[in-house]
C-alpha cells in the first residue's frame, strides 16, 4: 500500500503530468524500490534504500 500525497487538489502543470503523486487516496501497488530519510538533532541525518530482489 502506498500512502497518498494529502491535500494535492492543483499539481503544477510544470511538473510531467505522467507521474502518479498518488493524490488524496492510499494505492495498493506493487514496490520495488524504497527510500526512508531520517534527520536528526546536531546534523546528525542518514537515508537508507532497499530494493526488492
Amino acid at each position: 500500500m502506498v500512502p497518498p500525497t494529502i491535500n494535492l487538489h492543483t499539481p503544477d502543470p510544470e511538473i510531467n503530468q505522467a507521474l502518479n503523486f498518488t493524490p488524496n487516496v492510499a494505492q495498493a501497488r506493487e514496490v520495488r524500490v524504497a527510500m526512508s530519510n531520517t534527520f536528526g538533532f546536531g546534523g546528525h541525518n542518514t537515508s537508507v534504500i532497499f530494493r526488492k530482489l
